[in-house]
């Protein structure tokens, strides 16, 4: 996790520490990639991160007397779909978001990371792209404004100084004559990388397009405008022919890679058919891919962090005082460990499943201030202050309470339905299950799989675990 772990708790502290720090330090949000390419030494010579999770007013989405749409720091992907005016005059946005990861990660990998991260493959680079979007960018040497566009300079590079965060990224919503749209090619419907993305916007005049916005991700070293494409398409009707003809000159602008999913060909095909679908439906015609209007989002009925001083964290410094199965507990160890090993190791609550440690199955998904979380991605000092549930709190009557209470109805359905065969995956689906009946007490099939993707299972097929999450859901409305 790094030497040092700082909970700031406002953004002039956060910003004295990146001051004082640099390229020593780094920013902790969601921490989804973060975590994983320190583990794999990508990142290196970190001495610390900076936790701004505790910082209060920047998971705020909010518009202005002059329709500039802000999104704040700590804006999560799950935010954004639930945003109503981000539904209403950004869906491009929102449907990128909904294509990232799963519930667990959507919980906690924000916008601002995705952004910095500066892969371009990332989803909501794109969508953002199109929109126009620009960030603000804060130091204590002042603030500036940097267009999205010409935010990035290459594969993961970007002008962000090191002494600087991104605290606001704003755009202007869609006007009723202008439409847009977010498609993704990905080699699994859910927890996977763009293999290309587009994302489209045609403005209106009437019949006619007045102008065109296409923006690329995965074809190039950073996500990139049609514009020839985008040209092409001006002062014309929008016919599927059109459109077609469209989709291949922004073919003609890709400039893609080689890698395990996807020849540079194949990419090259599949932006004429991702453009031609996006075009189509930002047309009307096509039938819409539209987000559920009540997604799943596996937050129950979760409340705001807590909000604490600046706290600083090492192995021979301040404890980790949290609560865990409404029991406290202090850990005077494991300050460089995730939660999950922290939960296991320091706390002896082995429950909770390591599978994969990089955010895949699901298997270690605890509950955080009340949303569903994937715990190998959470760093061990986020615990600070936090209420945790894993599995052993999971009770009947809601208390969680350790050993306390009876079995929950959906620990109970498992067993009537015969839903667990190895078991290892068991308690991740158990937990991403109940925090589902928590938001939905009768949820239809597509949400119960939805409920899930994040969670990974090799013995059953999933239709016995879909099969106990229905009986969970029935005996509970009884």
């Amino acid at each position: 996790m790094g030497r040092e772990y700082i909970n700031t708790a406002s953004l002039a502290d956060t910003l004295e520490v990146l001051a004082q720090k640099r390229e020593q330090a780094r920013l902790v949000a969601g921490a989804t990639d973060l975590l994983l390419e320190m583990e794999r030494g990508q990142r290196k010579g970190i001495e610390t991160l900076v936790d701004i999770t505790r910082i209060g007013g920047l998971d705020n989405i909010e518009q202005d007397e002059q329709g500039w749409i802000h999104l704040g720091a700590l804006v999560t992907h799950n935010h954004v779909i639930a945003s109503s005016i981000l539904r209403e005059q950004a869906m491009p946005l929102v449907q990128a978001a909904w294509q990232v990861g799963s519930p667990q990660i959507r919980n906690r990998g924000t916008v601002v990371g995705n952004l910095v991260t500066a892969s371009p493959a990332n989803d909501t680079i794109p969508a953002l792209m199109a929109l126009n979007a620009e960030v603000e960018l804060h130091s204590k040497q002042g603030i500036r404004v940097v267009a999205l566009a010409e935010f990035y300079t290459g594969v993961r590079k970007t002008v962000l100084r090191s002494d600087e965060m991104i605290v606001d990224v704003r755009f202007l919503g869609l006007k009723p004559n202008q439409h847009g749209c977010f498609l993704k090619v990905a080699l699994r419907q859910a927890q996977a990388i763009s293999v290309v993305n587009a994302a489209c916007i045609l403005d209106m005049d009437g019949p006619h397009i007045r102008s065109a916005v296409i923006t690329l991700g995965a074809v190039a070293p950073t996500v990139i405008h049609a514009a020839q494409a985008e040209q092409f398409l001006a002062g014309k009707l929008p016919e599927k022919d059109l459109l077609a003809a469209a989709a291949q000159l922004a073919a003609q602008a890709a400039r893609p890679i080689k890698d395990l999913r996807g020849s540079a060909e194949y990419r090259t095909e599949m932006v004429a058919v991702v453009c031609r679908r996006a075009l189509e439906q930002a047309a009307g015609l096509r039938i819409n891919v539209e987000v559920p209007v009540h997604p799943v989002l596996l937050w129950g009925h979760a409340s705001s962090p807590v909000v604490l001083q600046t706290s600083r964290f090492t192995a021979a410094q301040q404890p980790i005082e949290t609560t865990i199965n409404g029991r406290p507990f202090v850990f005077h160890t494991g300050h460089e460990k995730s939660l999950l090993r922290l939960l296991r190791e320091e706390g002896g609550l082995t429950g909770t499943k390591e599978g994969c440690a990089e955010g895949e199955c699901g298997a270690c998904t605890v509950y955080l201030d009340g949303k569903a979380v994937m715990s190998c991605l959470v760093p061990a000092p986020r615990a600070h202050g936090a209420q945790i549930v894993t599995i052993e709190g999971l009770s009947s009557d809601g208390s969680h309470s350790q050993n306390g209470g009876f079995l929950h109805p959906l620990q109970k359905s498992f067993i009537e339905a015969g839903a667990v065969q190895c078991g290892y995956c068991t308690p991740g689906l158990i937990m991403s299950g109940a925090k589902l009946l928590e938001e939905k007490a009768r949820p239809d099939p597509g949400e119960i799989r939805q409920a899930i993707t994040g969670n990974l299972c090799r013995c059953t097929g999933y239709y016995k675990i879909i099969q106990a999450i229905e009986m969970a859901a029935i005996q509970g409305g009884k």
